[in-house]
């Protein structure tokens, strides 16, 4: 005899009511927010391999750099075993730097010595037969009127171009920036560029056809009956002549880094200002020029610190037509001393007070740049 079950009487075995299948067994649900079986959260978003695959790769070297790390925090040894891949691409930069920059430092000994290059056999024997003047030299710089007069055309050569040639960059690349098209932006960058590929002779040729007594301007004005002018061998337009080639041949190239400022500018703050009302003028003024600030202090610094150095080939190559009363700056005269007349001891002499009021310069400026809330060089 058969043992029956009541309808809905689970049987011995578990199974479900006579005639149905077993019911499935249903896990509770997880509350919300709980983490899933293996560990991501319930919203994360579907695993898609390659991307996850990155993540976990970038989690797993951050935990072995913080367990590798010593107790006391990342020391300068760590450092050079985790980066010695870029170390060692730095190298031949930096050992190009040590031989020509920092090795020729070691030569000017020669402003404390009465050098003479032909007294001995040898450049050792000549320089271990030089006698030392001590301070002589630098002496003897204060009361040369001549080397007064090369800083006070450097100076004036520095405020012309500080004034005249320093914010057309900035300028040219606002201009660049606000231009929509790519093709037209790309461009005015490629004319922009190229004449900073020219050599000064190429840059001084140029201006000599135009400028020059005999260049494209004076003709015209003697074909119509005027007097011709020539602003190449002008003493008194020189300084000026000079920073206008200048922003010729370089302007172009130095807005690379104000464009590269500009393009890292959030847009939503250009798109903020505007509902808020600002016309073009005030996005840029309290966008695009805020942004561009800590730029514009840097490269000022650096310029103040490079305000002994107004350019060397550029004038060497046009102080016999002007005479060296308007021309000659400190370069030129370091070569003229050094080179040309062969007092080489005088001429190191001279170099070092130039360094010092750089280095005076840069260390100045970027004290101010601290002072008025920008990094300058170097932080604080």
């Amino acid at each position: 005899m058969s043992h029956s079950t009541a309808p809905g009487e689970a049987t011995a075995d578990g199974a479900g009511p006579t005639g149905m299948a077993p019911a499935p067994h249903i896990a509770p649900a997880a509350p919300a927010g709980s983490p899933t079986a293996d560990g991501t959260p319930p919203d994360a978003p579907p695993d898609d391999g390659r991307d996850n695959r990155r993540h976990r790769d970038r989690k797993a070297a951050a935990a072995r750099a913080r367990a590798s790390a010593p107790p006391g925090g990342v020391t300068w040894r760590h450092r050079l075993r985790r980066d010695r891949a870029l170390v060692l691409m730095t190298l031949p930069a930096l050992l190009l730097v040590l031989v020509f920059a920092y090795v020729p430092l070691l030569g000017n000994v020669i402003a404390f010595k009465e050098f003479d290059p032909y007294i001995g056999e040898s450049f050792s024997e000549s320089f271990e037969l030089s006698p030392w003047v001590g301070f002589e030299q630098f002496q003897r710089m204060w009361g040369d009127p001549y080397f007064w007069s090369a800083v006070e055309n450097t100076l004036v050569i520095f405020v012309i171009q500080l004034l005249f040639f320093f914010p057309v960059p900035i300028l040219l690349a606002l201009l660049i920036n606000s231009i929509i098209s790519p093709r037209v932006r790309a461009w005015t960058q490629g004319v922009l560029y190229l004449p900073h590929f020219f050599s000064w002779v190429l840059v001084i040729t140029v201006f000599q056809q135009i400028f020059g007594g005999a260049g494209i301007i004076a003709q015209t004005m003697r074909e119509h009956g005027g007097g011709g002018f020539d602003l190449m061998t002008d003493p008194g337009f020189f300084k000026f002549l000079v920073t206008f080639q200048m922003i010729w041949k370089d302007a172009g190239w130095g807005i690379i880094v104000f464009l590269a400022a500009l393009a890292a500018v959030n847009h939503e703050l250009y798109e903020a200002a505007a509902m808020d009302g600002a016309n073009r003028w005030r996005r840029m003024w309290h966008v695009t020029l805020p942004a561009l600030r800590p730029v514009i202090a840097m490269l000022l610094v650096l310029r103040v610190g490079d305000a002994l150095t107004v350019g060397f080939e550029q004038i060497l190559l046009q102080r016999t037509a002007v005479g060296t009363g308007a021309s000659e700056v400190l370069d030129t005269y370091v070569w003229n001393v050094g080179l040309e007349n062969g007092d080489f001891g005088y001429a190191a002499a001279v170099g070092i007070v130039k360094g010092i009021f750089g280095l005076c310069l840069v260390l100045i400026a970027n004290k101010t740049a601290h002072l008025l809330g920008e990094q300058g060089v170097y932080r604080k």
